[in-house]
């Protein structure tokens, strides 16, 4: 209910974000990094922040200073970011101002915030989705108020924003499954330099119009009374009936687009004054002397406002900087599983294939996490899994654990943020690696800079499945190595199993990793269809069995004498991979060792050093093409760190440099390595 007391807190916090501003503008060369304010939006930032309790969740966008300030961050807290300094709370110094992550349970709680525009509309629906699940499956998890209310979501946009496909996926979401989640948007009409008339054929409230079973409300976000009663119905709405609402504010922008894309780079003296008309503190001036407050007592207000802005300030500029020493904290959360454990070969075990052993392997963890859940294209009851990776998953656990999601990868990948941050555990799946590329940008974007960027507050736990690699004609979009691309991310980990027992371990590993964790699976062997890959089934390990990740295995040792004699090659590898070293080998009998490397990321470079300087003759093997791969990747790092043991130039061998894998299975072959082509390169270097 909106009171007197609410109106002059509201102007209040309007002075103290445009002193900030000011103060920002006025000492430009202490303000060095970019950095974007609230000026035009104050109004519809207060009247959201006024609504929100500590048990909720709220993902602010590059501009919500005052969103901030009315959830109850200070200028100073602000500012230790704007500075990047030491004690900056959010990021540690590493990322932008108004980029917030927050756990503070006096707060409403913030997960990580990118610079991507609308990139925050995936991770923050996946919140919500972690709420109506907690909701509905598993309330000790779930943190309500102390009156009981449930929690709210609220994701912050600029209208610009609502052109990107990733806001499309989130809308689409959120009122398919009826989530409790509001959508601010924020409509300057202006995208930097581009008017809204370039860009637009309708603003966000039109736009919302498709999205059958989204309510949608509309106001002048530049008139603080108007906003609040807005605001107030639209988070009651979400909070009492559990379903989305997109609220659309029309705001001017009085400031510039950013500290280094001024206004008057591109606006005219005319916009400038029009947007001016608007500027919601005087308007809230004229209401609170409406409703009793006289000009000193405002007066009054501004000046304290002001004193504080300047003395947070100051002590912002004299606040530590950070220990350069830290800049590698909090790439990764600590992992506990550290050592292999469980029976791998129990006796009386059941030679099983690897798709089996990664379906079991689900199914017990499953059983075990009841916040685990699984989603991606086809995993459903129908169907499980277009692999039948996932069969009977959805008939054991329940539609509201195992569920098919639409064809939405950056959904899938980016829901996971929000999900993690709800303290749940998502299994999620890409159905072949050649459609990754969509959920890309959440991955880079969101998943993998999360842990560093919000301090180590916000690591996202997750497990990403992709099935990898050609089979015998599968065709150029269904046939692909992802595994370079993925390695050039930094902030996840990659594994790549080659048999069911590694399969089974890593996957149990990966799942009790803090970290995203993306699980490379090959077609090719799933079944053990293809000649030759028989060795994929093995013994299925007990159901404690967990294999850490970052530990490649010796899966065929050399003769200790031609080691001695110098008559041996160590073949590193992985995935298929394995089965073309394998079959080489034969014909060179205790002259080849194989490393199965296991896990591309992290590497276990001991394992692989040291049996490089054992042999000095090495060829690394990868069915990826061969140009800039991870492949050559490592073997220049071999070459740097055993150069002195090495008696030949270390070998790679790839695929042919091709843009895809042709479908005639003759040109397949003709692309991918071959156990021949394999041990034609080996008798070349056993030469040496």
């Amino acid at each position: 209910m909106l009171t007197p007391s609410i109106l002059l807190q509201a102007y209040q916090l309007m002075i103290t974000a445009k002193s900030m501003s000011e103060t920002y503008d006025a000492n430009r060369a202490v303000c060095k990094y970019v950095h974007s304010t609230s000026r035009g939006h104050e109004a519809i930032q207060l009247a959201a922040g006024f609504q929100l309790l500590p048990t909720d969740w709220v993902s602010p966008y590059y501009r919500d200073d005052s969103l901030l300030l009315a959830i109850g961050f200070t200028p100073y807290e602000m500012m230790l970011q704007l500075l990047a300094k030491k004690e900056d709370p959010f990021s540690g110094g590493r990322s932008y101002y108004c980029h917030p992550s927050s756990k503070d349970e006096t707060r409403p709680s913030i997960i990580h915030q990118s610079s991507a525009t609308g990139m925050q509309a995936i991770p923050t629906t996946g919140l919500a989705q972690g709420v109506q699940y907690l909701e509905k499956n598993y309330t000790a998890k779930l943190r309500k108020s102390a009156d009981g209310k449930s929690p709210v979501v609220l994701c912050s946009l600029g209208d610009g924003s609502m052109s990107e496909g990733e806001v499309s996926e989130a809308l689409q979401f959120a009122v398919l499954k009826q989530l409790p989640i509001i959508y601010l948007v924020q409509d300057n009409q202006w995208s930097i330099s581009a008017s809204s008339d370039e860009i637009r054929t309708m603003n966000a409230y039109e736009y919302a119009c498709g999205f059958k079973g989204l309510k949608r409300m509309q106001c002048d976000g530049s008139d603080f009374m108007r906003c609040f009663e807005t605001m107030e119905q639209a988070v009651n709405y979400a909070r009492n009936e559990r379903k989305p609402v997109l609220v659309h504010a029309k705001v001017p922008l009085l400031g510039h687009h950013t500290s280094g894309v001024r206004k008057e780079f591109y606006r005219s003296r005319e916009d400038l004054l029009k947007h001016g008309l608007y500027d919601p503190i005087p308007k809230l001036r004229l209401l609170l002397n409406g409703v009793g407050f006289t000009d000193a007592e405002i007066n009054q207000v501004e000046t304290s406002a002001l004193d504080l802005v300047l003395e947070h300030f100051k002590k912002a500029q004299a606040a530590g900087e950070p220990d350069i020493r830290s800049v590698e904290e909090h790439i990764f959360a600590p992992t506990e599983v550290r050592e292999e454990r469980g029976e791998r070969s129990p006796k009386k075990g059941e030679r099983i294939m690897m798709v089996d052993a990664a379906l079991h392997a689900i199914d017990e963890l499953m059983e075990e996490y009841p916040e685990a859940v699984l989603y991606g294209q086809d995993v459903g009851g129908r169907l499980g899994g277009v692999f039948r990776e996932a069969a009977t998953l959805a008939e054991k656990y329940g539609d509201s654990r195992v569920f098919n999601t639409a064809i939405q990868e950056a959904y899938i990948i980016g829901s996971t943020v929000g999900l993690s941050a709800m303290g749940m555990k998502p299994i999620v799946e890409i159905q072949f690696g050649d459609y990754i590329y969509p959920g890309l940008n959440q991955l880079v974007t969101e998943v993998a800079k999360s842990c560093y960027l919000s301090n180590g507050k916000f690591p996202v736990q997750m497990l990403l499945r992709v099935p990898v690699g050609a089979y015998g004609g599968g065709g150029p979009y269904h046939s692909g190595s992802i595994e370079s691309t993925l390695l050039s991310i930094k902030g996840i980990k990659i594994v790549y199993p080659s048999n069911a027992a590694d399969m089974k371990g890593l996957m149990k590993a990966a799942f009790l990793d803090p970290n995203p964790v993306v699980m490379l699976e090959h077609k090719g062997l799933y079944w053990s269809k293809v000649p030759g890959t028989d060795d994929a089934r093995a013994t299925e390990p007990s159901k404690d069995y967990i294999l850490p990740l970052g530990r490649a295995n010796i899966i065929l040792p050399a003769d200790i004498d031609k080691v001695r004699k110098g008559e041996t090659v160590c073949v590193i590898t992985y995935g298929m991979g394995v089965y073309w070293a394998k079959a080489a080998a034969e014909r060179y009998p205790g002259c080849i060792e194989i490393i199965d490397l296991r896990t591309l990321f992290p590497l276990d470079e001991e394992t692989i050093f040291t049996a490089v300087k054992r042999h000095g003759k090495v060829l690394v093997l990868s069915e990826e093409q061969q140009n800039n791969s991870f492949a050559e990747a490592l073997s220049l790092r071999i070459s740097n760190d055993c150069y002195h043991f090495l008696d030949a130039k270390v070998e790679v061998m790839g695929a042919k440099n091709l843009p895809a894998v042709p479908i005639n299975v003759a040109l397949e072959t003709a692309m991918l390595p071959t156990a021949t082509k394999v041990a034609e390169r080996i008798s070349k270097l056993l030469a040496y």
